[in-house]
């Protein structure tokens, strides 16, 4: 693991010490964990890989982009993360409406995104979509519903593992 990569990692676990999965009650870094891994069997960046860590650290704990900017010191690759952390973080809040009006607002946001934002996007959607479909059957049909319709917006990303979660999605859906 190289350094800035191991930077990341620490500043996730730290920022998600006391978060737990949802259903399995596990240490939530165990998710990024596994987001990373995906990330990092197709081809990849370190910022890339520092991100996929901190994909989740704005929207579930008080960390702020600039925050992110700043522990990454040098001023491109702490820029190139923090963008790469904004593009992964949900822009809708409560008042914005409905659950699917809030989904709209964040799927217009993904599909702004970089293709390696992207890629860090479907390994999220990866792994989400296993947890939900194996725990959570009946959640799991309008959280598939909604990603398939993500997917729309993020044939950008990684074709294998865009492959992944299309195959995913729709075996989920399915079953």
């Amino acid at each position: 693991m190289r350094e800035m990569e191991t930077v990341a990692k620490l500043v996730a676990s730290f920022w998600h010490t006391k978060q737990v999965r949802k259903y399995t009650g596990e240490p939530y870094i165990n998710h990024p964990a596994e987001v990373v891994e995906l990330v990092r069997s197709v081809p990849h960046t370190e910022a890339m890989l520092c991100a996929a860590w901190l994909h989740d650290v704005v929207e579930d704990t008080p960390a702020t982009l600039r925050s992110i900017e700043y522990l990454f010191g040098d001023l491109t690759f702490g820029g190139q993360v923090a963008l790469l952390v904004e593009m992964l973080t949900d822009t809708s809040r409560p008042e914005d409406g409905k659950r699917a009006v809030r989904k709209e607002i964040d799927r217009q946001h993904t599909a702004k995104a970089s293709p390696e934002a992207k890629t860090i996007k479907l390994a999220d959607l990866i792994s989400n979509t296993w947890s939900i479909a194996e725990h959570d059957p009946a959640f799991a049909k309008i959280y598939l519903a909604e990603k398939a319709l993500l997917l729309e917006v993020l044939e950008e990303g990684d074709p294998t593992l865009y492959a992944l979660a299309s195959k995913g999605v729709e075996s989920s859906r399915a079953g």
